[in-house]
């Protein structure tokens, strides 16, 4: 599917879950092969700063207080609502391996999920990856990917919060639509 009709159909589907919806975003994660792409939680300022490496967690914009319970709040409403997930991947940034521990207790690192803002070649290579993946997982417990903004944006077509997330489920036709989205405080 081309880059444009799958954001299309991200699109159209989206739906702004208020709290009285959020039960159907947590049946769309029931059914089988279903996918959670979860911006990772509140970390303060806008990006990390020139010298970060991604080795040295010090070096980079990392989750506050605020950030870390926000992530164990998005594991315990998974829990809750008796979501068990399946594979965790995440960018190799602290903030997102971090909401991964803290929210789901494991992660497995994934390159292409920090995306890529100042290369537009590999920006297209990554999210091409990314799709790749979500299009693979047809059964089973969720797929969870833990990212950045950009990423989401360039998935779904939305802008979402620190700690929101959006489901994708597969529709009838095979392709991928929004079922929803939540943001956990």
């Amino acid at each position: 599917m081309s880059l444009n009709r799958w954001v299309v159909a991200a699109v159209v589907c989206a739906v702004s879950v208020s709290p009285a919806q959020a039960e159907s975003v947590w049946d769309a994660l029931r059914a089988p092969g279903s996918v959670v792409v979860l911006r990772h939680s509140y970390a303060p300022g806008g990006f990390d700063p020139p010298d970060a490496r991604l080795e040295d967690c010090s070096t980079q914009r990392n989750l506050d207080e605020n950030g870390r319970a926000q992530a164990r709040r998005i594991g315990e409403a998974f829990r809750k609502n008796a979501i068990a997930v399946g594979k965790v991947l995440s960018s190799p940034r602290c903030r997102c391996l971090d909401t991964a521990r803290l929210a789901f207790g494991q992660v497995e690192p994934w390159d292409v999920l920090q995306g890529a803002l100042n290369d537009a070649e590999l920006r297209r290579s990554r999210l091409a990856e990314t799709r790749k993946a979500i299009d693979a997982h047809h059964i089973g417990a969720p797929l969870v990917l833990i990212t950045h903004g950009s990423v989401v944006t360039d998935l779904t077509g939305l802008s979402i919060r620190m700690g929101e997330f959006v489901v994708l489920r597969r529709a009838p036709d095979g392709t991928r639509a929004v079922a929803g989205q939540l943001y956990v405080e």
